[in-house]
Formats: structure tokens, sequence, C-alpha cells
């Protein structure tokens, strides 16, 4: 036990991804008990899967979760997703510090991992910060959905108002709306906007959430990360809104019936909720095979590093574009913003990439092996699930036991990251006394 201690502690990588497994287990075991059904025998597996959506904000259902659940069982859903979105040691630290216990240097390595800083000066400081904004975010994001869900609903639109604006933040994508998620306010452009900012917020990452906060919206002063995550998340958003409007302007089975300004509303939500959020104001089933293509290109990149959102993140998918406009313009190094990237930093967003890639296609080649459907529909599904995205193309329900293992395993390295496992693994690094001679290979 010993042994098992300190490896643990000299690994925090490993108590990262450890600790969401454990809360995963917890969550299933609460999801499980009859008192968290709404009346029907939900099966252990199915449970698994939710609690895996949920701790890994993703939002994909095997069981529909407005009717399957009681409200104990949608409480403990949404606690999972708030714990998930924050991470476990957010919670831990937040407990440690109303305890009045002292934050040790491994807890603040662990901390340091689960938020991707880059060093550890100021991580309770950061935690503070970090809970702060999300609890005054997500509370007046429950009151302005409760002005439109208590008319609607009544009494139950209080619930409902905290339970979307907490989903909606931690980017999970989970509703309890009714079996058509947001399809059937989807004229209501008010919800879908107010939503669509705490995806968006979320999803940013709280390190430019503070930025923007502390240099009040001066551009120039901000971190070289927060300069790209809001350009390339800013240029993505407005370049898919237009090719989502182009794209199903005459598609009668997505947004072809709408008038133009719900058209453009909910092409611009589209594009939103595919950075990791799972909101569907359109079946996603009924997309052109176009727009499902985009869609899974949004969702594999994902949202930005130090937030609730999945994918391999949008520095990473930015970071390769600069390398080859660099490479194009014959540049010798990786230049942004008048600022220089370390060749370490390429290293790993091509090795992200790389594993990420690897994964997905394992995946989707296994699913379509075991299953009798459409290449699209699985593909669509998988990167979802890698995503941590949540939207879906109606097949996750009708998956075998081993198809939903294989999604249940992909949410989970989707949430914590490819890399982080390799490095939990492995955490030595092989440096030579010594580099070996150069030699050129043909590329391209």
């Amino acid at each position: 036990m010993k042994r098992i201690k300190v490896y643990l502690e000299d690994n925090p990588p490993l108590v990262l991804i450890l600790s969401f497994f454990f809360l995963i287990i917890v969550g299933s075991l609460l999801l499980s008990l009859p008192i968290s059904q709404n009346n029907s025998h939900v099966s252990y597996l199915d449970c698994l899967f939710t609690s895996t959506s949920a701790v890994c904000v993703t939002g994909l259902v095997t069981v529909p979760t407005f009717s399957a659940w009681s409200v104990l069982g949608k409480v403990i859903i949404i606690v999972l997703i708030q714990m998930g979105g924050l991470g476990f040691m957010t919670f831990a630290t937040l407990v440690a510090l109303v305890l009045g216990r002292r934050i040790t240097l491994k807890d603040r390595l662990i901390i340091k991992e689960q938020t991707n800083s880059i060093d550890i000066q100021g991580m309770v400081k950061l935690i503070k910060y970090i809970l702060l904004c999300t609890f005054t975010i997500e509370l007046i994001g429950s009151l302005l959905l409760m002005t439109r869900f208590i008319p609607m609903y009544g009494v139950k639109g209080i619930f409902y108002g905290i339970f979307h604006s907490i989903s909606g933040f931690c980017n999970a994508g989970f509703d309890i709306l009714g079996p058509n998620s947001f399809i059937d306010v989807r004229s209501d452009l008010f919800i879908l906007a107010v939503v669509g900012l705490l995806i968006v917020i979320g999803g940013i990452g709280f390190n430019v959430i503070l930025d923007v906060i502390r240099n009040k919206w001066n551009f120039r002063k901000y971190s070289l990360h927060s300069k790209i995550v809001l350009t390339t998340t800013i240029i993505m958003l407005v370049i898919t809104s237009i090719l989502i409007f182009a794209m199903e302007f005459n598609n009668p089975l997505s947004i072809g019936t709408l008038k133009l300004s719900d058209k453009i509303g909910n092409s611009i939500f589209q594009a939103i909720t595919l950075r990791t959020a799972g909101f569907a104001s359109i079946d996603q089933a009924k997309l052109l095979d176009s727009s499902s293509v985009l869609s899974i290109l949004n969702m594999f990149i994902g949202g930005s590093p130090a937030g609730t959102a999945g994918g391999i993140k949008t520095t990473t998918f930015a970071l390769v574009i600069i390398v080859a406009i660099s490479e194009i313009k014959g540049s010798e190094d990786v230049e942004v913003f008048k600022r220089r990237i370390r060749y370490t930093q390429v290293k790993k967003a091509l090795a992200i990439i790389t594993l990420s890639l690897l994964w997905v296609v394992f995946v989707t080649f296994t699913v379509l092996f075991i299953e009798r459907v459409r290449y699209l529909d699985v593909f669509f599904e998988v990167v979802s699930a890698f995503g941590t995205v949540g939207l879906t193309r109606n097949l996750t329900p009708s998956l075998s036991s081993i198809s939903k293992m294989l999604i249940i395993m992909t949410m989970y390295i989707g949430r914590v990251g490819s890399l982080t496992i390799l490095f939990a693994i492995s955490r030595s690094k092989n440096k030579k006394a010594y580099k070996e001679a150069h030699e050129n290979i043909i590329i391209g």
C-alpha cells in the first residue's frame, strides 16, 4: 500500500484519470439504485454509460434522461456533470479549504495537471477564481432560463433552469425537456442565445475567462494562449454558422421550413453546440451528408483547454495550422502574434492529433465490424463521444453491449486526454547522453 501511495503521489496524471474513474463508478452505483430510477429498471451497463457520459460531460445516452430517471436521479446526473466539468480535484480543494486543511505541493501538481496550467504558482487562487466564476455564471444562466421555463413548466421550471444552465456551462448536453432535445424550443431564440452563450463561455477555458476579466477586453494585453483560443473560436464559429446556413437553407428536414431569423439562430446554435456541448435544435440524422462531415470536423476539434470542453482542442488545431503556414512562408521558427512557439509544443500537438485519430478510427472500424449500420452514423457517434459532444444520429441506444463499452471508453479517453493517459503509464523520459546522427527522409 505504501508503494502504491508513493507511486500515485509521484504520478499526478494517474491520480487525475483515477479520480474520474472513481467518480464514474460511484455515479453508476447511485444511478443503479431503484430510488434513482423512474418506475423502470435500467441495466447497470446503461447506468454506467449515463454516469460516464455525465462525468465526461458528453451527453450521449442509452436511455432518455427526461423519463428514465427520477428527480433524485436527475440531481445525481447534474452533480456528476458539475464535478466532471470542473474536475474532482477542484471540489476536493474546495472541501479542504472549508475544513482549513493545507493544500500540499502534490495537491497543487494534480490541480496543475487538471487545469492544464503551465506552472504551479497560484493554483489555490486559480481554483477559487474558477469556483466563483462558475457558480456566478451558472446562477445568472439559471435565472435567465427560468424566465422562459417557469411560464412553460410551472414550478418545475426552476429546476429546469438550474439543470440546463449547469449542463450548458459544463458543455454536457444533457437535457430534460423531452425526447427531442431543444428541437421543440428552437423558435425561442432567447433560450438558444442564453444556452449558446453558456456553452461558449464554458468552452473557452477558465484561464481565458480570467484573462478577459483582468485585462478588461484589451486584446493586446491577453496572453498568447488567450489570443489563439479567442481567434480560433470566433473564426470557427463564424465559418461553421455560414456553411450550415448555406447548406441546410432549403433542407425541409432541418431548417428549411423555418423563418429567416430562426434559420440564422439555429445555424449559429448548431455551430456552437458542435463545440462539445451536445444540445440539438436540429435533428442530426436529417442533416445533409456535407453538413454531417462539417459537424464531425468541428466535434473532433472541440473546445479549448482548461475548460469544460473536449476534443483535441482549438489550440492544438490552431498550432498545426500555424506550423503549416510557417512552412509555406519558409520561416525557420513557428511564430504567431509576434511570439515564438517551442518545438516541444508542436510535437505534443502532433502526438495528440495522431493518437486521437488512431483511437477514433479503431473504434469506428470495430463498431462497424460488430454492427450493421451506416458508416457515417458510426463515425459521427464515435467522434461525438471522443469530443465529449453528445450529439447523436439516434444510434447509441441500439448498440450492442460491446459497442456501448467502446463508446464508454471513448468518452473517458476524450475527457481525460489520450496524452495524459500515456504520461500516466510512462512517467520517465528517455534522455540520452548522446544524439544519433541526422539522416533525411523524403516527405510529401
